[in-house]
């Protein structure tokens, strides 16, 4: 009976190693992934632990106990510390520092509409891929000078966060090792304008010459604004009124690096320091909670096709109307 017992023990776990190897194949097929023997043994270890991790938050989820769900996305290879590395950048103003912006929007206005998604009005271009590279601030400058200049010619044109990242070093950015949306604004602004990402493409890598031409300028801008700082009810307006607008937030939390769906919150979430640029293109509420709709830039495969619904009237989650603000053309 008890060499019966130890048989079927043994049978049951070799059936789950195949089923589980087999998982891990399927998600290796999906993203493309392969490895040497020896960083395959790694990474299939650290994507069984997050293979847990999802499985466990979603069993909660479906009790009700969170708002979202988590997704066996392209990071799930990766442990915490690795991913924040390769993908986050500091996006933090120190507070002793002026920001470039010289105006500030501070408007409440109860009359808002409900529901706001500038994607349906043609002004927010396909979602992008940073890759491994913190040039998240990029991607969110890029992405609100691409919907104010729509907003003023019709024309929806791509720009370059390449252009950015070779160029705005004087102005105090990192290319991918961090920035600030404000630099980039700047830069804009002295250069007389930026190139767009059909001239001056994508690499994901810091290059040493800046590469702009003048005859590839594809928008310009005048100046930029900074939202009052935390203040939700002036984002929520400046959304509503302006279009597409910068944020930081923090997002070096598994739960975020996994996200995949719902209205996102975390207890673990600071509202100070920040480490991720993003768009925030709209706001609604699903499920009687209300949310930010936030662009990222992490490409279709992460999220609700590359989109996160981040928690709106939360105490600022995340920090997201710390440090926002928008280009003026």
């Amino acid at each position: 009976m008890k060499i019966f017992m130890i048989l079927t023990v043994c049978f049951a776990a070799v059936s789950a190693s195949r089923l589980f190897q087999s998982e891990w194949e399927a998600w290796k097929g999906e993203h493309g992934k392969s490895y040497s023997y020896e960083e395959e043994n790694k990474r299939q270890y650290i994507w069984e632990k997050n293979l847990k991790k999802v499985v466990d938050h979603n069993m909660e989820a479906d009790n009700g106990i969170h708002t979202y769900r988590l997704g066996m996305n392209q990071f799930a290879d990766m442990d915490e510390d690795e991913w924040r590395s390769l993908v986050l950048g500091h996006v933090t103003r120190p507070a002793n520092q002026m920001s470039y912006c010289n105006m500030t929007y501070e408007m409440s206005d109860p009359r808002a509409d409900d529901t706001v998604d500038w994607r349906t009005k043609g002004y927010v271009t396909p979602v992008k891929n940073q890759l491994k590279c913190g040039s998240c601030w990029a991607f969110s400058t890029t992405g609100s000078v691409e919907g104010q200049h729509f907003k003023k010619t019709g024309k929806l044109v791509s720009l370059s966060e390449q252009n950015l990242m070779d160029c705005s070093t004087p102005e105090g950015d990192h290319s991918c090792h961090g920035g600030l949306m404000d630099f980039g604004f700047k830069y804009i602004v002295m250069n007389g304008g930026i190139d767009t990402e059909e001239s001056y493409p994508y690499l994901a890598k810091d290059e040493t010459m800046c590469k702009f031409n003048k005859m590839n300028i594809g928008a310009t801008i005048t100046g930029c604004v900074d939202i009052a700082h935390g203040d939700e009810m002036s984002l929520k307006s400046a959304v509503m009124r302006v279009g597409p607008i910068s944020v930081a937030i923090d997002a070096g939390h598994s739960s975020f690096q996994l996200y995949k769906s719902g209205v996102y919150t975390s207890m673990e979430c600071s509202s100070t320091k920040l480490d991720h640029g993003v768009l925030a293109v709209g706001y609604g509420t699903e499920m009687g909670k209300d949310y930010w709709l936030v662009k990222n830039s992490w490409g279709e495969m992460w999220g609700m096709e590359g989109y996160i619904m981040m928690a709106r009237n939360s105490n600022n989650m995340c920090g997201i109307a710390t440090q926002a603000s928008y280009p003026t053309v």
